[in-house]
């Protein structure tokens, strides 16, 4: 099986550079199309030559966009529906957190979570409201150290 498999997604692996320059290329032709606030028509052809539009609303497309471009820059990603079940480990590494250090955080009740026998689950959806509110203060403490910096600094 070669690395570019679809058995092995990006998960798993890294970009080739030619997946990488092939989803630049597309992510280019994609937001050549876009028009702001408004669905984005693209036009395919199959294999006989026949071109279709097919129709991409905002979301779609900036979601497609989000994808291609992380591929390009060869990444790999993970596609998390809200509603999955993650483990510890899985959500720890969401975070870019230690698991103990999770668990910490669950135990506080920062973030909700349930039970499978005696392991704990969390939600995807309570996961990620915890990492945008976590990150928003942190960007808020950043800019008033920022200013708090600027107001104290010597000239």
């Amino acid at each position: 099986m070669s690395a570019a498999s679809p058995a092995s997604a990006f998960d798993e692996r890294l970009p080739t550079k030619l997946e990488s320059t092939n989803a630049e290329m597309l992510r280019q032709i994609i937001a050549s199309q876009i028009k702001e606030n408004d669905d984005t028509i693209i036009n395919v052809a199959n294999v006989e030559g026949k071109t279709r539009p097919i129709t991409l609303s905002p979301a779609l497309t900036h979601s497609f966009l989000e994808v291609l471009r992380l591929i390009s820059s060869g990444k790999g990603f993970q596609l998390i529906p809200l509603d999955s079940q993650l483990t510890t480990q899985q959500a720890a590494d969401l975070l870019n957190i230690s698991r103990p250090h999770l668990i910490k955080i669950l135990e506080r009740g920062d973030v909700p979570f349930g039970t499978v026998g005696r392991h704990r689950r969390i939600k995807a959806s309570d996961l990620f409201a915890y990492k945008d509110k976590r990150d928003s203060e942190r960007d808020t403490a950043l800019a008033d150290l920022a200013e708090f910096d600027g107001e104290n600094s010597i000239l």
